[in-house]
């Protein structure tokens, strides 16, 4: 819209007794822009509308520079041409919306529309029925009695055909334990099976996609298996390809959860069957122009019947993570801390989540590796100090304090010494790794290993590590001999003679004899 055209809108406006929000809003402009047209009257606007066509501006020096990149480059965006000239000219001040504005009247002089690369949608008619039912997760903030702020987390279902929905919520993030039973959940409520399940990307069920060949999680894959079901995955970042369900999370989100206050999560499930009972799969679809309910009542006799109900409480309930190079783990956006030393190459980890706080372990059922409180922020490193590096000692300091752990002091700080000018990048790694050292094998050992290296002329603590082991190992095997010779007792009440006892030789001709005999 050309200013005097814009101009004339607002008064028309105005005098209808339109408020400056209301025209603002109408008309898709600023209420600090209608105020200033308001103060011109029309001779006032007819000659700031001269001035502004004669008067020089900023970026008129760039113009034809500016013209090719849009020529040549259709879909450059006012942002880019901005970003382009702070690259080439660092001494221009000008403001970002400035660019943008040039831009757009550039592309009106010269006849330079942007062009988009638009994805091209067809009409898909509706699978056949009990074919398929595709699944997604949501999350939701909702506010407490004592107005405080709950995040609940969702899985929902729909059957393609009829558009009848199922949703089941938790107050913690959802397992594959959960995701494995929220499914048998919706296949008792179905009454059935669909043929093919549609899901996105999640980590929870999916690892990889591998180029079509489904890589999924080891506990979803049994579980797959169990139920002979037929999985289809969603592209990343694409949810135009399952529509249906992404329709649905925003009807939960926005028709039932939207300004509703959580008491409990029981309560909260009960209100949302009643809820998909009254509306969810009760009011006419807006595509279809059918009621769910009424279609899902044909439906449900075309779905794959439930034989057997599974039992969920031998699933692992345990989620696993790779650590990081840099010794963490990635959990809802956040990176999560593990002990120096703990990453390895594919290496994983199990986590989960208790009374608000993330337990992760090396290992299903074992001892806790490290405990953090879960943050609900995103992109937080949250770091337990005792994972990190000890630098509040010099590097002279920690190799004294080291050195005096061994029986010879001088003999072990030479030895630390070398490896502080060998290895001077990594020397607290070095150092680190003879310190945990003394817990593993003892310092007698420790003693041993030092000698010997120094001995040897290694000078390495994966070295120093592996001599430790070594020593330690053989001397387990010579305790264990020892003790085999020591458990040896002589029986009591009996005629220690009979231990010098030797059993009577006949000699060789006596045999010779008897085997003649025997050949006649």
């Amino acid at each position: 819209m050309e200013k005097w055209e814009l101009y004339m809108e607002i008064y028309q406006l105005k005098k209808q007794g339109f408020k400056i929000r209301r025209i603002a809003r109408k008309l898709g402009i600023s209420r600090t822009t209608v105020y200033k047209y308001l103060e011109k009257s029309p001779d006032e606007m007819s000659v700031w509308m001269a001035s502004s066509q004669t008067r020089r501006k900023k970026l008129d020096p760039y113009e034809m520079l500016i013209q090719t990149w849009l020529s040549e480059h259709p879909d450059m965006s006012g942002a880019q041409v901005y970003d382009w000239l702070q690259e080439r000219y660092q001494d221009l001040k000008v403001s970002e919306s400035t660019v943008r504005r040039y831009v757009r009247e550039l592309r009106e002089k010269y006849s330079l529309p942007k062009t988009e690369e638009k994805r091209v949608y067809e009409a898909i008619s509706d699978p056949p029925m009990g074919q398929q039912c595709q699944v997604d997760f949501g999350q939701t903030i909702q506010k407490t009695p004592e107005g405080k702020e709950k995040k609940l987390y969702f899985i929902s279902f729909v059957l393609s055909h009829s558009r009848y929905k199922y949703v089941e919520w938790l107050d913690r993030p959802f397992t594959t334990k959960d995701v494995i039973r929220t499914h048998e959940n919706a296949f008792q409520a179905y009454g059935g099976i669909p043929y093919e399940l549609v899901y996105d990307q999640d980590s929870l069920m999916v690892v990889s996609e591998n180029a079509g060949d489904l890589i999924l999680t080891r506990e979803f894959q049994a579980y797959r298996e169990e139920r002979k079901l037929i999985l289809f995955v969603c592209r990343k970042a694409d949810p135009e390809s399952k529509g249906r369900i992404e329709n649905v999370v925003g009807f939960v989100k926005h028709n039932f959860a939207k300004h509703r206050v959580f008491h409990n999560i029981d309560q909260w499930n009960a209100q949302c069957l009643e809820w998909l009972t009254r509306t969810g799969n009760r009011k006419v679809h807006n595509t279809t122009k059918k009621r769910p309910v009424e279609v899902f009542a044909l439906e449900k006799q075309h779905l794959r019947p439930v034989t057997v109900k599974l039992s969920i409480s031998n699933v692992d309930s345990s989620i696993t993570r790779t650590v990081r190079k840099d010794n963490t783990i990635v959990y809802q956006s956040n990176r999560y801390s593990v002990p120096l030393g703990t990453y390895q190459r594919k290496k994983e980890v199990y986590i989960e989540v208790k009374d608000g706080h993330l337990v992760i372990r090396e290992q299903r059922d074992g001892p806790t590796l490290a405990t953090h409180q879960v943050c609900h922020e995103k992109g937080v490193l949250i770091q337990d100090r005792q994972h990190t590096r000890d630098r509040t000692k010099g590097i002279n300091a920690y190799i004294t304090s080291l050195a005096e752990r061994f029986e010879n002091k001088e003999m072990a700080y030479h030895f630390l010494e070398e490896l502080h000018k060998r290895y001077p990048r990594y020397i607290r790694d070095q150092l680190q790794i003879i310190s945990k050292s003394f817990g593993a094998v003892g310092e007698s050992i420790m003693n041993e290993a030092l000698y010997e290296c120094v001995r040897q002329g290694i000078h390495s603590a994966n070295e120093f590590w592996d001599m430790a082991q070594y020593l330690h190992r053989r001397k387990e095997l010579t305790r264990v001999s020892k003790g085999k010779d020591d458990t040896v007792q002589r029986i009591k009440n009996v005629d220690t003679s009979v231990l010098f006892t030797k059993p009577q030789t006949r000699d060789v001709a006596e045999y010779l004899k008897l085997l003649k005999g025997g050949s006649m």
